[in-house]
């Protein structure tokens, strides 16, 4: 997808969700504990007050309300990443990017902050810095996905994959390993469905069309996997590649999955 696409479609999103409601003014030092007089607030309280200020457009108390759910769970990226965001609703675009690069150093899932900080450097005016964010946000959703499906956990392999190509519309790696994930989970429909357009594209590489060629091998249909080796290999390759998906599909699912996940050639039990 061209860059300016996929930069539009952040500053489109960016830009609906600074629309909010008048705002509830939640005070959030009308909660119980602050004056000692019932509970203390625990962390998972906090982040449902901030939302909730959020939600009603009470933006600056829920940015302290985060933060301060923050200083509670100083290993937790998420309150700095809601923090960040509503800081991006508000304009104030170099807090929110101070905050989501607070985020970016604790553990945990970071791709929202990721996300966040290339939308905040798009209201910037600087396109230009917001691509290593996005890219890294691809890397994660991709690195995740690939470790569900060496686990034999498809469906939330799956989840991530689409996850990423909703940011990042037809990339080539994570459109092949999710048509992979799917194969491996029984669905070939949508597997080919899912590669066949990029792989048979003008701009289809040798390595997208010989995927297909392998699950369509998968699926016991030798005809059309030899005619898409053919494209790119010479017979005795093709041969040999049949003679492999065979071998595959006589594998349990989960050797099956490890052999083609890592590359390692398939091994009947």
């Amino acid at each position: 997808m061209p860059a300016a696409v996929l930069f539009l479609s952040l500053i489109a999103g960016a830009a609906l969700a600074g629309c909010a409601a008048s705002p509830v003014n939640l005070d959030p030092l009308s909660v119980n504990g602050r004056d000692g007089g019932g509970p203390v607030p625990t962390y998972p309280m906090l982040m449902r007050i901030g939302a909730a200020a959020q939600s009603g457009g009470d933006l600056p108390n829920a940015v302290g309300i985060y933060r301060r759910a923050a200083e509670m769970a100083p290993q937790d990226p998420a309150p700095l990443i809601a923090a960040g965001d509503a800081l991006l609703q508000m304009g104030s675009v170099n807090e929110a990017i101070v905050s989501y690069n607070a985020a970016l150093v604790r553990p945990g899932d970071t791709q929202d902050a990721q996300i966040g900080l290339a939308k905040a450097f798009i209201k910037t005016g600087k396109p230009q810095l917001a691509l290593s964010p996005l890219s890294k946000a691809m890397e994660v959703s991709l690195l995740i996905g690939v470790t569900k499906d060496l686990a034999g956990q498809h469906g939330e392999a799956q989840a991530y994959y689409w996850d990423g190509l909703a940011r990042a519309p037809g990339d080539p790696a994570l459109t092949v390993n999710l048509a992979l994930s799917l194969a491996l989970s029984g669905d070939y429909p949508n597997a080919i469905a899912v590669l066949q357009p990029l792989a048979m594209s003008p701009a289809g590489s040798a390595q997208e069309r010989q995927t297909l060629a392998l699950i369509y091998g998968l699926n016991g249909n030798t005809a059309e996997a030899a005619r898409l080796g053919r494209i790119d290999l010479d017979d005795v390759s093709v041969e040999h590649n049949l003679a492999y998906y065979q071998s595959l599909r006589e594998l349990p699912p989960e050797a099956r999955s490890q052999a083609i996940l890592s590359g390692s050639p398939a091994r009947a039990s």
